[in-house]
């Protein structure tokens, strides 16, 4: 194998909003902050749950509002 061609790996702190914490190995950071999880998950956990789409939504119109038409 080449060396020195690889991402370097960290053992990064998994948390979801719901409470779940678990360490992992990622390339990404050393904190990985999650909206929903496996624990938390209405196909995993078999129960009905609102997730917030609203917060997403948002999130989507302030990113891409730079690109909307403006009026002519």
């Amino acid at each position: 194998m080449k060396k020195d061609i690889h991402p370097t790996t960290h053992m990064a702190k998994f948390r979801c909003h719901c409470g779940y914490e678990a360490e992992l190995m990622t390339t990404k950071a050393q904190e990985v902050e999650v909206e929903i999880c496996s624990n938390c998950h209405p196909f995993y956990t078999g129960k009905q749950r609102f997730v917030d789409t609203a917060g997403r939504i948002d999130r989507f119109r302030k990113k891409y509002a730079q690109f909307a038409p403006s009026g002519n």
